[in-house]
């Protein structure tokens, strides 16, 4: 059994965004040349998402929409958490929605995804580095 471990840095230049870290991941999987198991992505930072979806424009656009409906950033007065002179209680909620991790397959040395799936590394309180922990295991 192998494990391997890497750290992988992100600085998004808006408050919210999405980074498709797929070819990220995959060059992490061909460093560590496990050829069957399994790879967990997780961001290392409560305001921020990995998930699994699409790479098309409209929906990260739709996503960013759907987001803000659901846990506008402003009035900042909005969340009791903003008491504490943070301004980012929205963000804490739309990485709640978006989830913190994504487990993928690994087969025959690859990343074993279904039709259309990416990688996404999602930001809501952005313009500063964080983190991605990048995690395979296997044979």
């Amino acid at each position: 059994m192998k494990s391997f471990r890497k750290e992988l840095w992100f600085e998004t230049p808006k408050r919210m965004g999405f980074i498709n870290i797929t070819q990220d991941v995959d060059r992490c999987l061909h460093e560590s040349g496990i050829q069957e198991g399994l790879a967990l992505i997780n961001a290392m930072h409560i305001t921020a998402s990995v998930f699994i979806n699409d790479d098309e424009r409209g929906l990260h656009r739709d996503f960013e929409r759907w987001l803000e409906e659901l846990a506008a950033h402003q009035p900042l007065s909005r969340y009791q958490h903003n008491e504490t002179g943070e301004d980012n209680g929205d963000a804490h909620l739309k990485r709640q929605i978006m989830g913190r991790e994504v487990v993928v397959a690994i087969t025959e040395g690859r990343l074993d995804f279904g039709p259309w799936e990416q990688i996404f590394y999602g930001e809501f309180d952005g313009k500063r580095r964080k983190r991605v922990l990048v995690k395979l295991i296997g044979t």
